[in-house]
């Protein structure tokens, strides 16, 4: 195979670079250097101009280094977190650099590993979908492998991520389908937050408790969730009373086709994913 071609790396010393210093690289590299994975001189970025940014990398001690080939050479795994439109150009720009030493990783939406692993020459490429609460420690992050990827770099990745929630590993062609849940779902939850808040103001509450109550509850049955293993369904059950308030509450979402509304939101997300990787 062609990946025993490749040196591993050492997991005890390696360097990370961030090609692209968004929020996203932001909330990565501090869920790395938080969860004691690296520390910060073994990590870094470039900035070319935007002032705020450098500070932000700074202010948890990483490396900011003038030029995105100082970030290649310096390191041992390479994330690029540019926008998907850019990602192509800056690949083909770098490629030079991109030695198969280097474990390569994508986390840009839409950008089919296929692409990434021919435009960098050579498949040592691990493609990631995180979501926005990376920036927490509580992402839902999916994984796939490039045709060289090593079973160690692998590994290496999924304590990379790891360390800012949760990571699964997937085949390539269903990432359309996990940009649809996952990628795009956080927002869908904010929007039932911000309704259950607003029910309850309509309940009479004041707008802060409401709020407050709302979001917790949230996150309280999604902890249970994952933390009891039980199916939703009877998780639902155990809080549903013969003729009680929850049953009614529920019997109103049903009539508001609840559950289709959220299913029908998944697969249309899913389907513009799809839309958007083919232009």
């Amino acid at each position: 195979m062609e990946a025993t071609q490749f040196l591993a790396i050492q997991t005890e010393t390696y360097k990370l670079g961030f090609i692209g210093a968004g929020k996203m690289a932001e909330s990565i590299a501090k869920g790395v250097v938080q969860s004691g994975v690296l520390p910060p001189p073994r990590i870094s970025t470039s900035i070319h101009s935007n002032p705020s940014r450098r500070l932000a990398f700074e202010s948890f001690g990483v490396k900011v280094l003038p030029q995105n080939r100082n970030v290649l050479e310096e390191s041992d795994v390479v994330i690029f977190s540019v926008k998907p439109q850019v990602v192509k150009d800056v690949i083909l720009q770098l490629r030079p650099l991109l030695t198969k030493d280097k474990l390569l990783v994508s986390v840009a939406a839409g950008i089919k590993l296929k692409d990434l692993q021919e435009w960098a020459g050579h498949g040592r490429f691990v493609r990631v979908m995180p979501n926005t609460p990376s920036a927490v420690g509580e992402a839902a992050s999916v994984m796939s492998m490039g045709g060289a990827a090593t079973e160690e770099d692998g590994e290496l990745i999924t304590k990379l991520f790891g360390s800012v929630g949760k990571i699964w590993r997937a085949d390539d062609k269903l990432f359309d389908a996990i940009t649809g849940l996952s990628g795009s779902g956080p927002a869908y939850i904010y929007l039932a937050i911000e309704a259950l808040a607003d029910g309850g103001v309509a309940a009479g509450l004041p707008r802060e408790l409401a709020m407050g109550l709302a979001s917790q509850t949230v996150l309280g049955a999604a902890s249970m969730a994952t933390k009891t293993g039980k199916h939703p369904g009877q998780l639902k059950d155990d809080v549903t009373s013969p003729g009680g308030t929850t049953i009614t509450g529920i019997h109103e979402l049903e009539k508001g086709g609840f559950r289709g509304t959220l299913m029908n939101a998944v697969v249309a997300a899913a389907k513009r994913s799809r839309e958007l990787s083919q232009s």
